[in-house]
């Protein structure tokens, strides 16, 4: 009967929490050090204090938002980029990924292995674009596909394994998603 103790039960889910909190911590953290790059150091523009209201709600300590400030601001060691894959998902649907990394050598591969392992191909930059028109909040389709329920499964689950990727902060897809 051993590991069939109260601790060990409340070990093993506050380990799964805790990891899945750290994963939520470090997407609202390298978004808040982008942004605070993209203002050139301002801490207090709009977007920034956004993000930090954001990262708020989740809960996310205050250390943790003034480490992702600071190094935003020129403190940090490691610079971040963004960096945007395109290709073809389940049915055809054309996707956008959206990355923020210290190692694009990294999250490269890691991207294009989870096509690979659905049987898909990372597309080359250009190549899904023209499915979508950027706008301040992301990318619309400009012809949202229709898809029947097995393919919208398989969608889901693809998208659910790129967003489970550290890097990876937005996936856009020209499913027609119901309101």
């Amino acid at each position: 009967m051993s590991g069939h103790n109260k601790w060990s039960k409340i070990k093993h889910k506050k380990g799964a929490t805790d990891a899945q909190r750290s994963k939520i911590f470090s997407k609202h953290s390298s978004l808040i050090t982008m942004e605070v790059k993209k203002s050139g150091g301002d801490t207090n523009s709009a977007s920034v204090l956004a993000l930090i209201e954001r990262a708020k709600k989740d809960s996310m300590p205050k250390d943790v938002i003034e480490r992702a400030l600071a190094k935003g601001s020129g403190a940090g060691g490691a610079s971040l980029e963004e960096v945007t894959f395109e290709g073809y998902g389940p049915g055809g649907v054309a996707l956008i990924i959206e990355a923020v990394t210290d190692n694009n050598n990294r999250t490269a591969p890691e991207i294009r292995h989870v096509f690979s392992k659905a049987g898909l191909e990372l597309g080359v930059p250009g190549s899904a674009a023209w499915a979508f028109t950027k706008t301040s909040e992301g990318y619309i389709p400009n012809n949202p596909m229709e898809l029947d329920d097995e393919t919208g499964e398989k969608l889901a689950d693809f998208i659910e394994k790129l967003e489970d990727q550290d890097d990876v902060t937005n996936v856009y897809s020209t499913a027609d998603t119901p309101e």
